[in-house]
């Protein structure tokens, strides 16, 4: 589909930013415009502007930023055109006929995800069909149900090192494209292409909008590494994505069951809990964490009880804390995993589990006491001070206020004398994250680096002017050819300023509508937000007719310093001639 601008239009207009935005984060009305907490990294106090004006987003503190198109593609890991249509449906538009102007990456993306459904339909054939039942026996063992084998599309990657790549070439893939896939290998050695799963039961990994976005393979044998995923490609990130989540996100609850492995997920849910994900071989990564706010209030930890299991819940716990969600945790008793659980005592007793699990806190001061004599006063006195971290670390006053009472108790001191340590902590937390913050507001005011835009380090007066074109330019896209002329992007100083300006105004001479979303396929997220950061730092202080000839005149007058083209050799020369 063409960057069509009637449509483009009516698609953001049909599509308020705060409405989408706010199916995603809790919003606070702050005059004309809305404050959140932004939902693309942790923090405590709101940071994330948007305005109702120009609909668009701006988070001031990790720089995120865009349109109502750019966000979807962002919350939604999903490209342009997808994005696109995520948002048509959603406000009932029909999106216009695509022509082959897609981009390189929306193609990729494309094959990937057609190059998956078939190897997940071929491995579930293999599963059902092939002469092999090494995979159906093991999934029998495992009490699985013909039902929810289907449901879960599970499958079997026979031992073979060409079985996949042949099928997928015979309809018409390339070697190339099935390793973009990450479905196929080569060999630095021969340059022969092979199978990446090999001799392993199958999990497809779904996505929320049922695309197979990669897989999961585990092996029948002892052989190392006993679960493989797909690594990085276009369509999957392991640490943004999680298994079963496309199902726990139709689940009639707000209440999300957090397991450690693909088995313990599919046996929950068997056992009717729809509401069971679990993360890819990994701890649980902050994006994750986000993910699940954006579908549960509470979360239900049912991590293997080892000690593997249990330090992963501790860390599980500070990344829900950080975006506000309820955690529980569940205490096994006469098997390891979920999954052994119900095998041993059935589903009503898991549900009772789940019924009495005590709260995230409760299990974070309990794990305090681990390896401390408490009839001592060294054991009591250690016992308060990896204590009083977990209390300082409650939101609620009052929770915090009956937590810091318990404690009190077991450790025999008076309640006030606990609270004043606890406050204390408080305020000097908060000092040192007040001074955090300013030091990386002076960062970014002063340019000390500057990853985006390097360069504005070193021409600071001619990248503030640029950038003040920029917004200028933002402000009256109708004023595009007059702003050229007076202007020419050959005048720019720093490359990134440049591109921006250039992209901008070719997209501005042939749309009459003008959003950041349409140079996404030039610029990164991370760039797009800068785009915006622009305009929204300039709020306060727009930039007029006036200060855009003053901004022209720094460019126009701007004389680059011999040093600008020399080469290192040239400048060490030069270095030495002085020193002498």
């Amino acid at each position: 589909m063409p960057r069509d601008d009637e449509f483009l239009y009516r698609l953001r207009s049909a599509n308020p930013i705060e409405t989408v935005m706010g199916s995603y984060v809790h919003l606070i009305r702050r005059g004309r415009n809305y404050v959140c907490s932004c939902p693309f990294h942790s923090e405590k106090t709101p940071s994330c502007t948007i305005f109702t004006d120009s609909q668009s987003f701006y988070c001031f503190g990790c720089g995120a930023g865009g349109d109502v198109i750019t966000f979807t593609m962002k919350i939604e890991n999903l490209d342009f055109m997808e994005a696109v249509k995520l948002l048509a449906q959603r406000s009932g538009l029909e999106v216009p006929e695509r022509n082959n102007t897609d981009s390189r990456l929306a193609q990729r993306k494309t094959k990937i995800y057609e190059m998956n459904r078939l190897a997940a339909n071929f491995f579930y054939t293999n599963l059902i069909k092939g002469k092999d039942k090494s995979g159906l026996q093991y999934f029998a063992k495992r009490k699985l149900s013909p039902a929810t084998i289907k449901k879960y599309g599970l499958g079997y990657a026979s031992d073979s090192w060409s079985e996949l790549s042949t099928y997928l070439r015979s309809k018409g893939y390339s070697d190339d494209e099935i390793i973009d896939a990450w479905l196929g290998g080569r060999s630095q050695k021969t340059g022969k292409s092979y199978d990446m799963f090999r001799n392993r039961v199958m999990f497809p990994i779904v996505d929320l909008r049922g695309n197979i976005i990669g897989f999961g393979g585990r092996v029948l044998n002892d052989s190392q590494p006993k679960y493989l995923n797909t690594s990085k490609t276009p369509v999957f990130d392991k640490g943004s994505n999680l298994f079963s989540m496309n199902f726990a996100k139709n689940a009639e609850t707000k209440q999300i069951i957090l397991c450690e492995g693909y088995m313990d997920v599919i046996a929950v849910n068997q056992a009717g809990f729809e509401n069971a994900v679990a993360t890819l071989g990994t701890a649980i990564t902050p994006d994750q964490a986000r993910l699940i706010s954006h579908y549960a209030e509470e979360v239900i930890i049912a991590y293997d009880s080892d000690g593997a299991g249990q330090k992963a819940t501790q860390k599980a716990i500070n990344h829900f804390a950080d975006v506000g969600i309820r955690t529980k945790v569940i205490h096994m008793e006469g098997a390891k995993d979920p999954d052994e659980y119900i095998k041993k005592f059935g589903a009503e007793r898991f549900r009772m589990l789940l019924e009495d699990s005590f709260d995230a806190t409760d299990f974070m001061l309990d794990k305090c006491e681990i390896g401390l004599d408490l009839s001592t006063e060294l054991g009591r006195v250690e016992l308060l001070n990896r204590a009083s971290k977990v209390l300082a670390g409650i939101e609620s006053p009052l929770e915090r206020e009956v937590y810091i009472s318990r404690t009190s108790q077991k450790c025999e001191i008076p309640v006030q004398v606990l609270k004043t340590h606890i406050d204390d902590m408080l305020r000097r937390s908060r000092r040192s994250e007040q001074k955090r913050e300013w030091r990386n507001i002076q960062s970014a005011a002063t340019y000390q680096r500057d990853d985006i835009n390097p360069e504005a380090v070193k021409y600071r007066r001619e990248a503030k002017a640029e950038e003040s074109i920029i917004c200028y330019l933002l402000k009256h896209p109708e004023e595009c050819d007059v702003i050229e002329k007076e202007v020419p992007p050959e005048l720019f100083v720093t490359a990134f300023n440049k591109k921006v300006y250039s992209a901008m105004l070719d997209i501005m001479k042939e749309h009459e509508h003008f959003s950041v979303s349409m140079l996404s396929d030039d610029f990164t997220f991370e760039e797009t937000g800068r785009i915006t950061g622009i305009a929204a730092r300039n709020r306060e202080h727009p930039v007029t007719g006036a200060v855009f000839e003053d901004c022209a005149n720094v460019l126009k007058n701007y004389a680059p310093k011999d040093s600008d083209n020399m080469s290192d050799d040239d400048l060490m020369d030069l270095f030495k001639s002085k020193k002498k």
